[in-house]
């Protein structure tokens, strides 16, 4: 009798299906433990996502850890001869630190690796294999490729220093071209400097359209030996009827990443569900003159692709609809009435009704209705396309989202604020109260300084009054609260407005209306 896999779960038909498709291309399964000696991450830190891993003491004294990582113990273990290449597969779980729940996640993971001689055949074929992965998955999906070599060449080119090249990159992962240029300036470029780092934006599409693009603005032999590669994939690149497409924005971690590298997506999940590219620095660490690329595809994200549809989203028209996320109050009053001036409106009016979501079919367009601070978690997990948030909340968050126009609306500081004749004392930790504990603690943390964080709700400046913290860290607006309290701004954080930002997702597959509603919105601002 044969086995019917359409029972399964969707992780676990993917799981299936990849195995046969990895093991068809010649790769072996590569068999690991659960546990991993903790030193090979002390001693790695850089090449993981987060230093935070699960330590525990085995019977014999060694530390061990839940490994983080499945890439690293591979490279360490693999050792390849000179001229050989070694192709593996890999379904493991890997524990890692969850931003939002400050718990650790077990993740299952599924990927491939090609360690050792690495060249353009192997390359091909690993972008290939990524491209047939998600083509199993059953959903419409895109993968996007970019080079590390090309984006360092640039850098390199401008005369960027070491020190400002992540923030940059960081800007451009985030599509955030108003605080690109800012950062740019930071890092000491001219106009002309930024605006070639901003042209980066627009090297994104179908790889025959951009790479003439990428070629005509190379400016050294870094960025021509990578545009070189891209043009050698290029048939591979150009496949699967424009799913596969450039976006030289696309930048991973400058201490992993060093070559190739790409992001799957697929329709309807909010996050990449596959995640790779070459990492020969990595693996020269434990066999010097090696290469090595490879990717993993995220296996619980598919699951997912089994929850029904919410009703809200099931369309009576064949038009793509966009959601978007507005803050409850003031900011939201005043983007629905812009957008609704230019046609983006609703015969329902949202005010005079108690519902949470309004729409209109015919103009493709639906709002939510939400508590200011939940609208970046509402467009980060993909149940609204698009919104409108407040920098500071934005930040706190750590949303992973696209920042796609900064509206000027709502101009605020994010302000550290304490009495008037405050005195930081070196010798003692600093108290610090905040509605914002994540932005003190980077603040903070960038100065070297020992804060104890109380996390209060409401009624910050009440804190030093009372004597329960010595400063704050919040919005000042207008600093007349403040002042009417004998308190001061001592130093700003960070100018904040309105941000209109987008799933990293919903851009890829509702690129056109998503651009189309940004650029009326910045029209008539």
């Amino acid at each position: 009798m044969k086995f019917d896999i359409s029972c399964l779960q969707p992780k676990e038909q993917a799981s299936f299906a990849l195995r046969a498709l990895y093991e068809a291309a010649g790769c072996r399964k590569y068999h690991m433990g659960r546990f991993e000696e903790y030193g090979l991450y002390q001693e790695n830190r850089s090449f993981l996502s987060s230093e935070q891993v699960i330590t525990f003491t085995d019977l014999d004294g060694r530390l061990l850890a839940l490994k983080p990582d499945v890439t690293l113990s591979i490279a360490k273990t693999a050792q390849p001869a000179p001229g050989e290449t070694l192709r593996y597969y890999y379904h493991e779980n890997v524990y890692r630190p969850s931003a939002e729940s400050h718990t650790f996640q077990e993740i299952g993971q599924m990927g491939l690796e090609l360690l050792g001689e690495v060249g353009e055949t192997q390359v091909r074929q690993a972008v290939s294999l990524a491209a047939q992965s998600l083509a199993q998955l059953g959903k419409p999906w895109v993968l996007e490729v970019s080079h590390m070599g090309y984006l360092f060449g640039l850098l390199d080119a401008l005369g960027v220093p070491e020190a400002s090249r992540a923030a940059l990159l960081a800007k451009l992962r985030a599509k955030n071209l108003h605080e690109l240029r800012a950062a740019a300036s930071a890092a000491g470029l001219d106009e002309a400097g930024a605006e070639a780092l901003a042209g980066l934006m627009q090297l994104c599409g179908r790889c025959e359209e951009v790479l003439p693009r990428v070629e005509a603005a190379c400016r050294n032999q870094r960025m021509r030996a990578a545009a070189a590669e891209l043009n050698a994939i290029a048939a591979e690149l150009t496949g699967a009827d424009g799913s596969i497409r450039l976006d030289m924005t696309l930048a991973g971690e400058m201490e992993y990443y060093n070559g190739l590298v790409f992001q799957g997506y697929l329709e309807s999940l909010p996050r990449p569900v596959l995640k790779g590219g070459r990492y020969d620095l990595l693996m020269q660490k434990f066999t010097p003159g090696a290469g090595a690329i490879g990717f993993a595809v995220y296996l619980d994200e598919l699951d997912r692709l089994s929850a029904p549809l919410p009703p809200v989203q099931k369309n009576s028209t064949d038009r793509v609809m966009l959601n978007v996320a507005l803050p409850k109050g003031r900011l939201g009053d005043k983007v629905y009435n812009l957008l609704a001036g230019i046609g983006y409106g609703c015969p329902e009016d949202y005010n005079a009704t108690r519902k949470l979501v309004v729409e209109n079919p015919e103009a493709g367009i639906r709002y939510f209705l939400v508590k200011p601070s939940d609208v970046a978690i509402y467009v980060e997990h993909g149940a609204a396309d698009v919104g409108i948030v407040g920098k500071d909340i934005l930040t706190e968050a750590s949303a992973d989202v696209y920042e796609l126009l900064d509206t000027g609306m709502g101009k605020c500081r994010m302000c550290v604020a304490g009495p008037e004749d405050f005195y930081d004392d070196p010798n003692r930790q600093l108290r610090v109260a905040t509605k914002f504990p994540h932005i003190a603690t980077e603040y903070y943390d960038s100065r070297s300084r020992d804060i104890d964080i109380i996390k209060l709700n409401g009624s910050i400046e009440l804190a030093p009054i009372l004597g329960l913290s010595d400063v704050i860290v919040d919005i000042v607006e207008t600093g007349k609260t403040l002042l009417e309290n004998h308190l001061a701004p001592l130093e700003t954080i960070v100018d904040i407005s309105a941000r209109f930002i987008c799933n990293k997702v919903s851009y890829k597959f509702k690129h056109e209306e998503i651009i189309r509603l940004r650029d009326a919105l910045e029209r008539d601002l």
